[in-house]
């Protein structure tokens, strides 16, 4: 027999068992003969992909790990009802994750269910309602909302705030999708904690970095920015990632070395003097630094440490 001959399981790479092979008509040592040959490729034992789909996905970044989860699904859910979830629901979903990356391929099974996971797989036991399970790429998957609060539930508070904020973002969860799943899971392990990430998750943080540094912000005491709001005067005016008008201080986030910005007006066409800096903060990555604006003063009375004051005060709106 062929590749041609092989199973539609329409998971990814067409990634097959033993056992289907067996009921479609496989024997053995066609098995191996096409194992030999390179038709079929080893995931894991018992578990195969067609060779020819599987290493063009090796040769793409990240095809490695989606192998991984299919084989691992197809290992552990055959018949089982187990759904791809958490961490590797999230790589699925294209959902931000903070920390390095998790090679474990996470899988959530119905209550009662054997929990008993081979190498390099962890099994969670949780109800899995038919809404909170969809498709992706042929495997059984959590929804974008369901993996959020799974990540919220399981992860410190910052990772779950950068998760939900990813998905928010790149809108494949609505804030009414996870308030509906968080009160569906209201008495699971970590509720408490997934209620106050989706209380302060944010659509409109556009990056890792951003959602961490406004938790920062949170734990610092300061007073929630407006987020990408528009600074500036009439006639130099751009987008900052945080803004607070009370205290004329904006904020950045990056992941370089970066220079405050100072906002300027051209004296040639307005017949003013060029604006005074506009007090910036810069953001960045572990391990980076920011070179602090030359032209900062001291902060005034009531103003969180570190800003500055500016004149004029600029105007400020929120990005559409």
């Amino acid at each position: 027999m062929t590749t041609a001959s092989l199973p539609r399981t329409h998971r990814i790479a067409e990634i097959v068992t033993t056992a289907e092979l067996l009921k479609a008509g496989w024997r053995k040592d066609q098995i191996r003969d096409n194992t030999r040959r390179g038709a079929l490729l080893v995931l894991r034992r018992g578990i195969y992909a067609d060779g020819i789909h599987a290493r063009k996905l090796l040769s793409l970044k990240g095809g490695g790990e989606l192998l991984a989860i299919g084989a691992a699904a197809a290992l552990t859910g055959a018949g089982l009802g187990a759904v791809v979830s958490h961490q590797s629901a999230a790589y699925l979903h294209k959902i931000d994750l903070v920390g390095r990356r998790d090679l474990t391929v996470h899988l959530t099974r119905p209550p009662g269910a054997d929990r008993h996971a081979p190498a390099g797989i962890r099994l969670h036991s949780a109800d899995l309602p038919g809404e909170h399970v969809t498709s992706a790429l042929g495997l059984a998957v959590t929804t974008a909302a369901r993996t959020a609060v799974d990540l919220a539930r399981t992860l410190p508070f910052r990772a779950g705030v950068v998760a939900t904020d990813s998905a928010l973002h790149k809108r494949l969860a609505t804030a009414g999708e996870l308030e509906a799943v968080l009160t569906a899971c209201s008495r699971w392990p970590g509720a408490a904690t997934a209620a106050k990430v989706i209380a302060f998750a944010d659509k409109r943080s556009e990056s890792p970095l951003e959602s961490i540094a406004r938790v920062v912000f949170a734990d610092c005491g300061l007073p929630p920015p407006q987020l990408q709001a528009l600074v500036g005067t009439a006639d130099d005016v751009a987008r900052v990632d945080f803004y607070w008008d009370k205290y004329r201080t904006t904020s950045r986030s990056t992941g370089r070395s970066s220079t405050p910005t100072r906002w300027r007006r051209d004296a040639s066409s307005s017949g003013t003097p060029g604006c005074a800096p506009w007090a910036t903060k810069s953001c960045t990555s572990p391990g980076r630094r920011s070179r602090p604006c030359p032209n900062s003063s001291r902060p005034r009375s009531g103003q969180p440490s570190g800003a500055a004051r500016c004149w004029p005060r600029p105007t400020a709106r929120a990005a559409d």
